[in-house]
């Protein structure tokens, strides 16, 4: 608290992190399909390269230099009253009043009652399809909860200021399954999708290690003065995480585990001895810009999914011989991907595959 005071008389910025907490699955759920929105989803979502875990709220959304903040409190209940929903509001509201700028305020809710809604066929809406009666009481519920919180000012609490601040929230209804969640990492058109419950099982993976960010050590009371310095307690996943995690889960192997696959070992003894190690790690840097690359996400699940199924129609051929088979506008359409990387590309996949039968 003393380093609080003084930072504030030097006028400078600070944040002090409040209320983080343990949650129930059902509530971990939500955290996790709020998450998986953020990152398939919200309209910035190809801007959006961390996820922060309890530190500003129960997840946020934060770009790759730590510019930029999408804020979401989320609440599993299926049918939220509006004043539940005002109540809900708090620690977003703490994030509008405090010294740092959000991209987005959004409550990302189970449900709500038949009172809140104008049109109740949209489940992604902002204030103005809040019938006007409910929204007094969720106003009432926003104003009690900042109220009893010690972490907001009185002086923040006007009506000016929570008029303002109900602008800016996007309120967004879960209306999937944990597996669509999942799916829509992957691409709705790729044959590949496993089932329904394996997808649920990868489901529970992403919200395990999210749970276990909140495990590491308490950050309530910690106080920074610079968003990027939320980074240094390490309760973040990025992008690149959750896909890695995908994609090993759909070959059965750790996509950039050490070594060198056993499918592209010719290739491999065929390059120099001194050129080998530069060479391999050439062909994991390449899988990975690929892998990671938002704007040709969608040609890179093509590449997967024509790669995946011609190594189950073919098993018995060689890289090589698969990589002839592709077709050769996908790719081309790859441009992260050389004639040597996706060769190895294709022999991941083929050991991954070689090792589920």
């Amino acid at each position: 608290m003393k380093l609080k005071l003084l930072l504030e008389r030097e006028n400078i910025m600070v944040y002090t992190v409040s209320s983080s907490e343990k949650l129930r699955k059902s509530a971990a759920d939500s955290e996790t399909k709020a998450l998986l929105y953020l990152m398939n989803f919200h309209e910035n979502n190809d801007d959006i390269h961390y996820f922060v875990v309890d530190f500003f709220n129960d997840l946020t959304g934060m770009d790759r230099m730590a510019d930029r903040l999408w804020d979401i409190q989320s609440k599993g209940a299926k049918n939220n009253s509006p004043k539940a929903l005002g109540r809900e509001l708090v620690t977003l509201y703490k994030n509008f009043v405090s010294y740092f700028e959000f991209d987005s305020y959004i409550l990302f809710v189970g449900g709500v009652s038949s009172t809140v809604r104008i049109d109740s066929t949209k489940n992604i809406f902002k204030i103005d399809n809040i019938q006007v009666n409910a929204r007094e009481k969720l106003k009432e519920g926003l104003v009690e909860e900042a109220q009893s919180k010690n972490y907001i000012n009185s002086s923040d609490i006007s009506d000016e200021r929570i008029e303002e601040f109900l602008n800016n929230v996007l309120f967004v209804i879960d209306d999937k399954e944990p597996s669509d969640y999942v799916k829509s990492i992957i691409k709705d058109h790729i044959a590949l999708i496993p089932k329904n419950d394996e997808l649920t099982a990868i489901f529970n993976e992403i919200r395990k290690i999210q749970s276990d960010k909140k495990n590491t050590d308490p950050v309530e009371g910690v106080t920074i003065t610079s968003i990027d310095q939320s980074l240094y307690y390490y309760r973040h996943l990025t992008s690149g995480q959750i896909k890695t995690l995908v994609i090993g889960r759909l070959i059965n192997k750790n996509p950039f585990e050490k070594g060198c696959p056993v499918p592209f070992i010719d290739i491999y003894t065929s390059f120099p001895p001194e050129s080998r190690k530069d060479a391999l790690e050439e062909c994991k840097i390449a899988f990975s810009r690929a892998l990671f690359n938002k704007n040709c996400a969608e040609e890179f699940w093509v590449l997967f999914n024509e790669t995946y199924n011609k190594i189950l129609d073919y098993p018995n051929k060689s890289v090589e011989e698969i990589f002839n088979l592709l077709d050769k506008n996908t790719k081309q359409n790859c441009p992260d991907f050389d004639n040597l990387s996706l060769k190895y590309f294709i022999a991941t996949v083929k050991e991954g595959l070689q090792n589920d039968n």
